[in-house]
């Protein structure tokens, strides 16, 4: 492929932003049509969080609705992108000595497939899915990122799914559309920095970062799928935010583009 693929981390927020038309759906749905047509989709979600290292190998993974308390128009929702096994195996050999195994039983999570059908509604792109090793400390999955770079040069999109910014105990579910919380835009604003000055650094050790730190990021899972997309970061990649915005006052919509560059 002559030109290095993006990488992206898009912050899902809501599983129903799957099916409404909202800023962040028709954002994600431009991404989707301005950036070169990938041969595959190698996806990091917050929603696969487990003690171990896997990569799903089925030729036709699942949808999984790993939620609960929606619409049923939400669960009626299939995503039937074709897996990559030949992919997963690469992902597999890419990531020696880690010991990966191959998972024929996982399938799409919404934490995928709710972005991935705004990007690709047609799911005509195949997707593979790694999970976050929740046994392994965040430079583990830095470092997994820097491992999972070179796909960009060979078609593959990387997109971490999950949110910068995930504080749901503080959430405002009124659905009167909450200011922000304080603390949580100065996270987003501290990250946001820390991205453009590529200091990644403080980032993996976000919990040296203080009160706001801890209070963006009560439990890792939602923020790891980030360290991933900053591993895969290549020299001269811009950055740019195509996606912003605070839900409920307390989960960060940002979205962190690592662009291309001519090979």
């Amino acid at each position: 492929m002559d030109q290095i693929l993006p990488s992206f981390f898009l912050g899902h927020g809501n599983p129903m932003n799957a099916i409404r038309d909202t800023p962040y759906s028709r954002a994600w749905q431009s991404i989707g049509t301005r950036i070169p047509r990938p041969r595959a989709v190698l996806a990091v979600s917050a929603h696969w969080y487990v003690a171990a290292s896997a990569v799903t190998v089925s030729a036709a993974p699942r949808t999984i609705h790993d939620f609960g308390g929606f619409p049923d128009e939400l669960f009626r929702v299939r995503y039937p992108a074709p897996g990559d096994p030949e992919l997963a195996r690469h992902v597999q050999e890419l990531l020696t000595p880690v010991d990966v195994s191959l998972d024929g039983d996982w399938g799409l999570d919404h934490g995928t497939w709710s972005v991935l059908r705004h990007l690709y509604p047609a799911a005509d792109v195949p997707v593979v899915q790694l999970s976050i090793d929740a046994s392994q400390p965040p430079a583990f999955h830095f470092a997994i990122g820097r491992a999972l770079a070179p796909l960009r040069k060979e078609g593959v999109l990387i997109v971490g799914s999950g949110n910068v910014v995930h504080n749901l105990r503080e959430y405002d579910w009124s659905g009167q559309g909450a200011a922000p919380q304080a603390w949580a835009e100065r996270f987003e604003q501290e990250t946001r920095a820390r991205i453009l000055a590529d200091d990644p650094e403080p980032l993996i050790d976000y919990r040296r970062l203080g009160p706001d730190a801890l209070r963006a990021v009560p439990t890792p899972e939602h923020y790891l799928p980030l360290l991933y997309v900053l591993g895969s970061r290549g020299p001269g990649d811009e950055v740019s935010f195509p996606v912003e915005g605070i839900e409920g006052g307390s989960v960060s919509m940002l979205a962190v583009e690592l662009g291309g560059r001519a090979a």
